[in-house]
């Protein structure tokens, strides 16, 4: 054993010989010197089972053990209730003999439970962001008795907070904390899908003053088994049967996981595989793991996996993605693409543990594309971003890299009123001298602030008392008087689709009107869009349905999209594509060759309509679309564009108009056009959940620096005409 090990506390040594540990990890090595051996906060990026949680709890429970402290010494924050629940459970194993008590909080946990935190802070304290928002609130007068010798702060799968108001939410609850306890407490960070250390070190350390140390690990290379297979949903019942059961065949006997892009798939696949089980006299090892399932369903999907010896599958979204350890996984199902290479990652990590190889398969479905199809309905664009995704890790081991929201508004009020319910009352002076001074609102002006004040006070969010003091207004206290409220993400912010009075189905994001877009199998095109309702009116249009439609929000990275064009066109097979799906690109390539889609990214499909194959990622796909719509429309005369953001567009000219369509959005890329300038005065959208309560200026202004990039935009276009 190493000089770390002898470091460790003695309940810890003892542990490490009871469980016949014949070494430290090389990342918990490296943790402890840095815990030990200096200041620093301290981020620990490492793969998947290479021993992360004890890399931080190892030295931090030593500390805690040599220097007790009055109050919670060390505060854990994790992204899912599911992982909370799995680290919690290690922590007591590791804790039996110590005299530190481990606390979890969240909305399962039994009040009774809390109350003895509450009675006697001590040790850890493992929580969601959301609970701690509520903590910050409640117990506002108890901070200092609670947490005011708090020495560190610990923030799992950082990667799944970095780029969202809810990572934004963390530091700014960790410097409300700060403030009040007049002390700025260690904090580690995990993760190991991070592409770019430096901006998780930025992002760690936000707002304080010390440096964040990122050691440097070397590992193994990892055993993986990729697999990617591809089937076609024809009309008649045999095509899905075939399909199911290749499923059901992949996952019997089999502690398997299947991870889907959304809960109605989840649903859908295991009442299939359920439904086989029940034919052939097999026992019923299935459960579905997401948002909406209770949390004794989930408890008991969780178990069941975590069960050794025992078949289970279960279907899941991102709920089983992060941390929860599942020691003996066998497989790992993907249902169509993962959104990312970071996601690719953490699905993968879920099995391959214990030293086997981790064990993952792709399955994509489509609509059997009819030959009268239009060509980009006939390319499987599922098929080829699994393999983009799987050639970016294997050859650059690239993962997408994360930034912050510049403007994060919904949680500019979110703060606000979160520390007005806390104080009671404050001066607009105070309240803006705390609120501005948080990180994440580091582009927010003074200007922008009283602006949002006076709109909050206009509304009665805010009310302004004779003294000139700030408190919650009557319409302020409806929002937040509910337990929603600790949350900066919506429940459902889902845009309903109507035809008139009849409820088609919810998209995430409404396009422009005139746009068309796929839905319940069936065109639309936009007529009308109601911001405040969240309603968009529709109607019924000629054209197939998409092929691909994305129930839920997620943003794909332009690298991506390069590299499915590359896929494409290269003459290079892959090993891990079974026979369907090595068919199906042959096919397609053959297809994109004789169309000419090498030589040109817009092609003409008939007399008016053609299709531009942008390549680039979500942001700058919508950024593109919002070009055409504000700068095209007239000169090009355009009378529809749909497509799917951002595979494709497909436009209605005028007559002898596309010859106009490259050089004009070229000219329109050289030209001085601002990502403001793509917004109309017209409408503010309302992309996060309090978005309703910010005055229209500030979310134009939000929308067009954080969901629009014409900078890589002009980038993208430039290259249209350098043939590779």
């Amino acid at each position: 054993m190493t000089n770390a090990f002898n470091r460790l506390a003695p309940f810890i040594q003892e542990y490490i010989y009871h469980h016949n540990w014949t070494e430290l990890r090389p990342v918990q090595i490296a943790a402890c010197e840095v815990i030990f051996d200096t200041d620093a906060h301290l981020l620990v990026a490492a793969a998947t089972a290479a021993g992360k949680t004890e890399a931080a709890f190892l030295p931090v429970l030593t500390v805690l053990h040599n220097h007790p402290t009055n109050t919670i010494g060390a505060l854990y924050i994790g992204p899912i209730k599911a992982l909370i629940n799995d680290q919690f459970e290690r922590l007591n194993g590791l804790l039996k003999t110590a005299d530190i008590p481990v606390y979890h909080w969240h909305g399962d946990v039994a009040q009774s439970r809390k109350n003895q935190l509450l009675k006697n802070p001590q040790g850890i304290l493992q929580i969601t962001p959301e609970s701690l928002e509520s903590l910050l609130i409640n117990k506002h007068h108890d901070l200092v008795r609670l947490f005011g010798d708090l020495k560190f702060v610990i923030i799992d799968e950082i990667h799944a907070f970095m780029g969202s108001e809810r990572g934004c939410q963390i530091i700014c609850q960790l410097q409300r904390l700060a403030n009040t306890i007049q002390s700025q407490p260690r904090r580690i960070g995990l993760s190991a899908t991070l592409g770019d250390y430096s901006l998780a070190e930025e992002w760690l350390r936000s707002g304080t003053d010390k440096q964040v140390i990122t050691p440097t690990i070397e590992v193994g290379k990892r055993q993986i088994k990729l697999a990617v297979e591809h089937f076609y949903l024809r009309d008649d019942i045999n095509s899905s049967a075939i399909y199911d059961n290749y499923l059901f065949n992949l996952t019997k006997n089999q502690k398997c996981l299947i991870f889907a892009n959304n809960r109605t798939q989840t649903e859908s696949v295991i009442a299939s595989l359920r439904q086989i089980a029940q034919e052939q006299a097999q026992p019923d090892i299935y459960h579905v793991h997401h948002g909406s399932i209770s949390a004794s369903l989930r408890q008991a999907a969780e178990k069941a996996m975590q069960e050794p010896h025992h078949p289970a599958v279960t279907a899941a979204t991102l709920t089983l993605e992060l941390g929860i350890d599942i020691g003996n996984l066998e497989r790992v199902i993907q249902l169509e693409s993962p959104l990312s290479v970071a996601s690719f990652l953490q699905r993968l990590g879920r099995a391959g543990r214990r030293g086997v190889a981790a064990d993952m398969r792709f399955v994509c479905v489509e609509d059997e594309p009819s030959q009268e199809a239009y060509l980009p309905e006939q390319i499987p664009w599922q098929i080829l971003q699994c393999i983009a995704i799987i050639q970016l890790y294997l050859e650059e081991r690239w993962i997408e890299p994360i930034k912050p929201p510049k403007y994060p508004l919904s949680l500019l009020y979110h703060q606000t009123m979160s520390i007005l319910l806390a104080t009671g009352e404050i001066s607009p002076a105070n309240l803006a001298k705390q609120v501005l001074k948080f990180p994440p609102f580091a582009a927010i002006t003074q200007e922008d602030f009283k602006l949002l004040l006076r709109y909050l006070i206009d509304i009665n969010h805010i009310h302004k008392t004779e003294q000139g003091k700030l408190i919650i207004g009557l319409a302020g206290e409806k929002i937040v008087g509910r337990f929603q409220f600790y949350a900066v993400f919506a429940d459902n912010q889902e845009y309903v689709v109507k035809q008139g009075t009849t409820e088609i189905g919810s998209i995430v994001t409404p396009p422009p009107v005139g746009n068309q877009f796929g839905l319940a199998g069936r065109t639309w095109e936009v007529l009308e869009v109601d911001f405040k309702r969240k309603v968009v009116l529709a109607k019924q249009v000629d054209g197939k349905a998409t092929v691909y439609w994305r129930g839920s929000g997620g943003s794909i990275h332009t690298k991506v999209l390069r590299r499915m064009r590359q896929v494409l066109l290269e003459d290079v097979e892959y090993s891990y594509l079974q026979k369907n799906a090595k068919q199906r690109l042959k096919i397609v390539r053959e297809l994109v060759q004789s169309a000419g889609l090498a030589k040109s990214n817009i092609l003409q499909l008939d007399k008016n309509k053609c299709c531009i194959f942008p390549w680039v990622g979500t942001v700058t796909y919508r950024t593109l679309e919002r070009l055409l719509n504000s700068f095209c429309r007239e000169s090009l005369e355009i009378s529809s564009i749909g497509g799917i953001n951002p595979y494709y567009l497909i436009l209605k000219l005028g007559k002898g108009k596309f010859k106009n369509l490259q050089p004009e959005i070229a000219s329109l890329c050289e030209q001085r056009i601002s990502a403001e300038d793509l917004v109309s005065t017209a409408e503010a959208p309302e992309m996060q959940k309090y978005d309703e309560f910010i005055p229209h200026p500030l979310l134009r202004k939000a929308f067009a620096h954080d969901y629009l990039d014409i900078e890589e935009l002009r980038q993208q276009v430039a290259l249209w005409n350098c043939p590779e």
